[in-house]
């Protein structure tokens, strides 16, 4: 079961089933199927990631393994911070832990989060290009003006 419904399911609050919309096709506590419209697991998937210190992670991680004492020289936030939204990366299964010697290394669990990381830059990118070009019209236009 994708880990960020996992609590909408167990609370019984999980939408009925809307044949318009595709599914997922998840399991409550008793194994029966309780659909969830795709729409919706999108939008808890994109909540999960809503937090700037778990996007920062995902960043830092697309080079590669990383040791918790890397991730929190790398992010300015205290060890507890970091370790709850590592904990919210983790249960939702987008980073994977791993246990050397002392150390916790996280990894990204798969290309596809690289992928979406690199997604979101890209329209990052062409959404600001668009703004400094709109900022660039309107100094001219009221430069014109005077």
């Amino acid at each position: 079961m994708l880990a960020w419904l996992r609590p909408q399911v167990a609370a019984g609050t999980a939408p009925a089933r809307d044949p318009v919309h595709e599914s997922d096709g998840l399991d409550d506590e008793e194994g029966r199927d309780v659909p969830v419209p795709l729409y919706q697991a999108k939008a808890e998937f994109f909540r999960m990631l809503g937090h700037p210190v778990r996007i920062r992670v995902l960043e830092l991680l697309q080079d590669g393994p990383m040791p918790v004492r890397d991730l929190l020289t790398e992010i300015d936030v205290e060890a507890p911070a970091l370790s709850q939204q590592l904990a919210v990366l983790r249960r939702s299964g987008i980073v994977n832990s791993s246990r050397e010697g002392s150390t916790v290394v996280y990894t990204l669990a798969g290309g596809d989060v690289r992928d979406l990381m690199q997604a979101a830059r890209r329209i990052l990118t062409e959404m600001l290009a668009g703004q400094n070009e709109l900022l660039a019209e309107l100094r001219d236009t009221e430069t014109a003006g005077r």
